[in-house]
């Protein structure tokens, strides 16, 4: 096991992911180390739903029933949950909260999405977080039962990498984006 910042450079987004995927008891420990992620007020304001085997065309179903397309692209569209045996929808769960904005609370849960990422990825896992203009449609919605509190962010496509795609990623000079006051 390397250091958070090796795992953190060595990252990649992976787009071709295939079976098998990791199982919900290879999932636990990670989501429990994600949990750790900066949250103000420990709210804990998010959530996690396992999409697999027919979840994923019922997914499909309902990103396919927000758009106005034709019968082919609607297909199209259907079939995107089915790139990876495994999808973690990523649900903000807003808390009431004099101290805890809406959007710090989204920012927590998007923390845990991206620390799951990072450890699925450390775990040899491929991962990819995929959204869309159909996220936060109405069918999807009702798919994934949401709550009135509740905001889809996403989700994690996982499985095992289909390719190598481990080469080097374009660097990011850190001045650029760093400032003082």
């Amino acid at each position: 096991m390397g250091t958070a910042l090796e795992a953190a450079l060595a990252r990649r987004s992976r787009s071709r992911v295939g079976e098998p995927a990791p199982s919900r008891e290879q999932l636990l420990p990670l989501v429990a180390a994600a949990s750790r992620s900066a949250d103000h007020s420990s709210l804990r304001p998010w959530r996690l739903i396992e999409l697999r085997g027919d979840a994923r065309n019922r997914l499909g179903e309902a990103l396919a029933a927000s758009a106005q397309l034709d019968d082919k692209d609607a297909a199209k569209l259907a079939a995107k949950p089915l790139r990876a045996p495994l999808l973690i929808a990523l649900v903000t769960v807003r808390r009431e909260s004099a101290k805890v904005a809406d959007w710090e609370q989204d920012a927590a849960a998007a923390g845990v999405a991206h620390t799951l990422s990072l450890l699925l990825d450390e775990a040899g896992w491929g991962v990819i977080w995929r959204t869309g203009p159909h996220t936060r449609s109405d069918a999807v919605r009702r798919m994934h039962a949401l709550a009135p509190n509740e905001e889809l962010l996403g989700w994690l496509y996982v499985g095992t990498p289909e390719r190598d795609d481990s080469g080097p990623k374009r660097p990011v000079d850190a001045e650029q984006y760093i400032s003082t006051l």
